[in-house]
């Protein structure tokens, strides 16, 4: 993980990155040689990393983010560690090392930004195209309104205007569903990456680090032509994992079929300290705070936020996942290799040594906090407000 993302990299002004929990090796109840991928470590997670016997978690998000004065298990956080710590589990985290790095989780959502869907993208049209007179016929109203008089019953001066009646809905709602975020068939993706001509720069950059040019937090992106927002918000769905819904914030007046994109600013998790004075057209993170993304409409700004986590998951399973076999597999080769001329093992050891095998994975148990809950069909009287 430093070979791919230096601690260097991160900021160090709040988080607090690399080897959290360094689990003793015992070579008689020896671990697979494997590594689980998480955005957070939950307490399902921990369950899958013992049930796997993975040797090592990488957790994206640090578990520990300040001194401890104690580990107890009545803390569920440090519960995970002590269990892990007992498994032989080791936890690393790279968190904002990941952000910064060229390659890394800023990238990779200006990667689907700007990449375009194999099929055509959707047409866009102006909103006031849309803004066509509803009308009720009378024979509907009639049919929706069992107290109404047949024609012909009334005086025609008598007469009244159609009304929109109320709605009587039984509501059910979904389970709440989240972004999927398994393996990419390469002969079918769901968004070719980074196609759409366009400039791209650092908006903090991170000096200093040998091997690492360009590295820095977010990533301002110029588009060579304008793009429909609508073209945007297909990209973004398509590149996360296609969750059911995300929030979008456009300012008052627009429609979002009217608004052309030029530029666009984009962090990964809570962007507001990486984004806030930016100008760009459209802000894309994790997540802003209410007044946040109040002040950026209210500067003609447009907002996606994906949930906090979501803007950070799908990276591990496009990216990391195959980036970190590929340098695991050259590391326990020269280990091996090392460890075999150096000194006589014992057999335990040699077991462990035999082994050539390396496997990095992608916990099936973590998710954001929040799940978007869909409004499913239902029976309905009335005329639909659509």
């Amino acid at each position: 993980m430093r070979k791919l993302y230096p601690e260097a990299l991160a900021d160090k002004s709040f988080d607090n990155t690399g080897l959290l929990l360094e689990a003793p090796f015992d070579p008689i109840r020896r671990q697979m040689n494997s590594v689980l991928l998480t955005i957070d470590l939950t307490r399902a997670v921990a369950d899958e990393a013992i049930e796997r016997k993975d040797c090592v978690v990488v957790a994206y998000h640090p578990l520990i983010f300040r001194g401890l004065k104690s580990l107890t298990l009545a803390d569920s956080q440090q519960q995970s560690l002590l269990r892990l710590a007992l498994e032989g589990i080791s936890v690393y985290s790279p968190h904002t090392a990941v952000d910064a790095a060229p390659g890394g989780l800023a990238d990779w959502l200006a990667d689907i930004a700007t990449g375009h869907l194999p099929s055509p993208e959707p047409a866009t049209h102006t909103a006031h195209q849309d803004k066509t007179r509803e009308t009720i016929p009378e024979n509907e109203e009639a049919n929706s309104n069992p107290e109404a008089k047949a024609p012909g019953d009334q005086p025609a001066e008598e007469k009244k205007k159609p009304q929109r009646p109320r709605m009587a809905m039984q509501r059910t709602y979904s389970k709440p569903t989240y972004p999927s975020h398994r393996p990419v068939d390469a002969s079918k993706p769901d968004l070719n990456p980074s196609s759409v001509n366009h400039t791209r720069t650092v908006i903090s950059p991170v000096e200093g680090v040998e091997g690492f040019e360009g590295a820095g937090m977010g990533r301002l992106i110029t588009f060579n032509e304008p793009q429909p927002l609508t073209h945007l918000v297909e990209r973004i769905a398509h590149g996360v994992g296609s969750p059911k819904g995300f929030p979008l914030a456009i300012p008052q007046g627009k429609q979002v079929e009217d608004i052309q994109i030029r530029t666009v600013g984009v962090s990964a998790g809570s962007g507001h300290s990486v984004l806030k004075g930016i100008e760009a057209d459209l802000l894309f993170t994790g997540e802003l705070s209410h007044h946040e993304a109040l002040a950026a409409t209210e500067k003609g700004q447009c907002v996606i936020t994906l949930f906090h986590s979501n803007s950070e998951r799908g990276y591990l399973s496009s990216v990391l996942r195959d980036k970190l076999t590929n340098v695991l597999k050259e590391e326990w080769e020269r280990i091996r290799n090392e460890v075999a001329e150096a000194q006589e093992l014992t057999p335990e050891w040699e077991d462990a040594v035999k082994d050539e095998d390396v496997f990095v994975e992608c916990s099936e148990r973590d998710r954001d906090p929040f799940g978007v809950v869909i409004l499913q069909s239902s029976k309905q009287e009335g005329k639909p407000l659509s």
